[in-house]
C-alpha cells in the first residue's frame, strides 16, 4: 500500500483556502499512492474554541473530499470539526474517504466475500473514528467529546487504526490486541515544536510494541494561537527504519509504500504478540 504523508501549514480559521490547498495536492498523487494522510483539522487549524466552524457530515469538507477522492481515485485521512446530530456535542472526527471507484456501493459490498463490518461508512466510501483523548491543556475537552469505541478500518485489504494527535500518548487505545488487529496506524496531528521530542518518541514506541507499520503526518507553520510546528512526519517500516521523513519545518509530500505480506511474515517469525498482558479497556 502506498501512503502519501502531506506536510504543511493550515491556514487558520480559513475553510476555503484549507480545501483549495488539499484538493490540490490530493490532485497531484493521482495514480501515485493508494491513501494520501494530511495533517489534523486540515480545514481549520486546531480551533478548539470556534465551534461555529464546525459542520455536519453532509456539509462542504466531506463532500468536497469525496469529490477529490473520486476523482484522484485515492482515499484521504484527516480530521475535522464535526456536529454529530443536532444538540449532541461536537467532535474532533478522524476519517477516511475512499473513492466511489473501489466501494461502487453498498449491495455490492453487502454481497462480497469480505465487506467491512465497520462504524461509520456510507455506500463504502466513509470511515470515521473520533478523536479518543482530548487535550484539556488546551481546551478541547470543553468542547468536543470523546470517541467511546475504537474501530478497524479495511481498505484495499489493508487493515488501518486512525489515532488522532493526542491519542498517540496513550498505548493502551493503540493496543494491536491480538497481534493481527491492524496493519497500518494512521496518525493525523497538530503537535508543535515545545513537544516535538515526545512526538518522535511516541511515533516510534507505538510501531514498535504493536508490530506494525505507522504513518504520522503533522503540520508546518504558525497557528492563530502562536504556536509553531516544525513537522517531523514520518513513516516506518517493520525494523524502525524510515521509509518517508522530512527535515525540520520542510513543506511537501513524500509516498510511503507498505508491504502488508511482509509485515505478517515479520509477525510470524518474531510472533511477540503472542506473549502480551491481557486486559480491558473500560
Amino acid at each position: 500500500m502506498r501512503v502519501a504523508l502531506l506536510q504543511y501549514p493550515i491556514a487558520w480559521a480559513d475553510k476555503e483556502a484549507n480545501l483549495r490547498l488539499a484538493e490540490e495536492r490530493i490532485a497531484a498523487l493521482a495514480g501515485k499512492a493508494d491513501v494520501a494522510v494530511l495533517p489534523e483539522m486540515f480545514a481549520t487549524g486546531f480551533c478548539t474554541d470556534h465551534p461555529e466552524l464546525a459542520e455536519t457530515m453532509d456539509g462542504d469538507i466531506i463532500r468536497r473530499l469525496q469529490a477529490a477522492a473520486d476523482q484522484s481515485g485515492v482515499a484521504i485521512v484527516s480530521s475535522f470539526i464535526c456536529l454529530p446530530t443536532t444538540g449532541q456535542r461536537l467532535v474532533n472526527r478522524g476519517f477516511m474517504i475512499t473513492p466511489h471507484s473501489v466501494y461502487p456501493n453498498r449491495e455490492e459490498l453487502e454481497g462480497g466475500s469480505n465487506p467491512p463490518s465497520l462504524l461509520g461508512w456510507d455506500e463504502g466510501r466513509l470511515f470515521v473514528q473520533d478523536k479518543r483523548h482530548l487535550y484539556a491543556h488546551g481546551g478541547e475537552d470543553l468542547f468536543f467529546q470523546p470517541a467511546q469505541e475504537r474501530h478497524i478500518f479495511e481498505y484495499k485489504g489493508v487493515k488501518i487504526l486512525l489515532l488522532v494527535c493526542y491519542d498517540l500518548r496513550f498505548p493502551v487505545w493503540a493496543r494491536n490486541r491480538s497481534g493481527h488487529d491492524y496493519d497500518i496506524i494512521l496518525v493525523v496531528a497538530n503537535w508543535p515544536d515545545i513537544r516535538i521530542q515526545y512526538w518522535d518518541a511516541l511515533i516510534a514506541a507505538r510501531a514498535t510494541e504493536n508490530q506494525c507499520y505507522i504513518a504520522a503526518v503533522n503540520c508546518v507553520g504558525d497557528d492563530g494561537m502562536g504556536l509553531h510546528y516544525n513537522g517531523h512526519s514520518v513513516a516506518y517500516d517493520t525494523r524502525l527504519q524510515p521509509i518517508a521523513h522530512f527535515e525540520e519545518n520542510e513543506e511537501g509530500t513524500k509516498i510511503a509504500e507498505f508491504d502488508i505480506a511482509k509485515l505478517h511474515h515479520f509477525r510470524e517469525v518474531l510472533p511477540l504478540w503472542q506473549d502480551v498482558d491481557n486486559f480491558e479497556l473500560q
